[in-house]
């Protein structure tokens, strides 16, 4: 498989496997996404339909760098979002101040899942800063890769 090849498929692999990655922690260990993890979300949306578009349409190379570049996306926003979660600095989304008002019991009311606070980490990371490290990491590879020619 060329460097092409090799682009297109990890174009839609990762973001596909991100995401995968995401709902298991949402649904199947009870970590409901926060606003900030959202954002994180919809440029791996986005990059695995234009991962798929660089199958179908000309140039392959423009697509797979398009993908490349929504996921590095996603990777700059996981890292700012890691940067509230570690205290580096403050979010800038209602989902880190504090819940002013709110009716504790008001049982129909919508859960806050707070920005600021990683419910989960492994080695201090957080599931930001994996995707941070990830997404960044492999949006830039499949990038470089789109763009070399032998």
């Amino acid at each position: 498989m060329d460097n092409l090849g090799k682009a297109r498929a990890l174009a839609v692999l990762v973001p596909a496997a991100l995401l995968g990655g995401a709902y298991v922690s949402q649904y199947g260990f009870s970590l409901p996404p926060c606003e900030m993890c959202w954002w994180q979300r919809y440029p791996h949306f986005a990059a695995v339909g234009i991962g798929l578009l660089a199958y179908l349409m000309k140039p392959p190379q423009v697509w797979t760098a398009l993908a490349g570049l929504a996921i590095l996306t996603s990777g700059l926003i996981g890292g700012f979002h890691a940067g509230v979660e570690y205290g580096w600095w403050e979010g800038i989304t209602a989902c880190t101040a504090p819940m002013a008002g709110a009716d504790v019991l008001d049982f129909n009311a919508a859960p806050l899942i707070r920005c600021d606070v990683a419910p989960w980490t492994l080695g201090g990371i957080s599931l930001a800063g994996f995707n941070f490290l990830i997404s960044s990491v492999s949006g830039a590879a499949i990038v470089a890769l789109a763009a070399y020619r032998k």
